[in-house]
Order: C-alpha cells, then structure tokens, then sequence
C-alpha cells in the first residue's frame, strides 16, 4: 500500500490542483494531509482525488465549521493531533506540529508530521518519520509531496 503525503497547503489552489494531478497520476492509495489546509475551498480542489484522503486539522485550520463540513461531503475524515491509526498493517501517528508526537508514537512504524514546511526523513530503530516538506510555495520546482511504500516503509518526494 502506498500513502500520499502532503501537508501545509495554506488555500494555495493552483500548487492544490497539481497535487491531486501528482497523486492521481502515482496511483496511491490514500492521502494523507498533515494539516493547514486553512478554508473549506480547498476541500473542494482535494474532492478530485480518485482515493480517499484523511488527516489531522492544523494550527491555522480555524474555519472548523466549514471544514468539517466540506470534508464530510467529500467523504474525508480528519481528526485532531494526535491521530494513531493502523493502516496496512502499519502502525501510523499523525500529527500537524512534530512537538505534538505522544510519548507512545515512538513505537508508531510511521510518524508523520508538516507545520516545520521542511524535509524530514529520519529511520530509527525500524520506524520512519516523514515530512515532505512545502508545497505551498511560490517557487516551481521548490514544492514537495511524499510517497510512502508501507510495506517497505519508505519515502520518495515528488517535486513539483
């Protein structure tokens, strides 16, 4: 099983749309938003996804109402950091800020994290955590998403 990974996209539309194109395109079989996503519009971007998307609310995702209510038109289910989950037999923790990992997460397989918009892949003891990094900038060829392989437990960064 493979999970897309994406955080921070601050209502940026135009880097949204390529994002869905990039994850439509690598065939994965979930995304997963790490947080600010920051306006219900942007939901709405993210409904051409052809997989499901879940994630965790960030710390400029205010507008909760209109969220949560595009989120539940589109099928998506987003919960508050920390988020542990097991997906593929994986265990997963989801935060937005990396400050926001439990003590517990450390025997998580993968830790995933944005609010830093800086690349982070670190491998201990067995266990990855990642942040693909921005992808709501200004610059082409300066965004990332990620790609991680849950059964090898691997990351790749698509920039964009």
């Amino acid at each position: 099983m493979r999970l897309g990974i994406v955080s921070d996209t601050h209502n940026n539309l135009k880097n949204c749309r390529r994002i869905v194109e990039l994850f439509n395109d690598a065939e994965v079989d979930r995304v997963i938003h790490t947080g600010d996503i920051t306006q219900a519009k942007t939901i709405a971007v993210f409904g051409a996804l052809e997989m499901p998307m879940s994630g965790v609310f960030g710390n400029n995702d205010q507008e909760r109402v209109a969220l949560e209510a595009a989120m539940h038109a589109y099928g998506f289910d987003f919960h508050d950091p920390p988020w542990q989950v097991v997906i593929g037999q994986r265990t997963l923790c989801v935060v937005h800020d990396p400050l926001e990992f439990p003590e517990e997460a450390l025997a998580c397989d993968l830790n995933l994290h944005g609010h830093t918009h800086r690349y982070r892949c670190e491998r201990r003891q067995g266990r990855l955590t990642f942040n693909p990094g921005e992808c709501a900038g200004m610059m082409t060829g300066l965004n990332a998403i990620g790609v991680v392989d849950l059964h090898s437990l691997t990351a790749e960064v698509i920039k964009f």
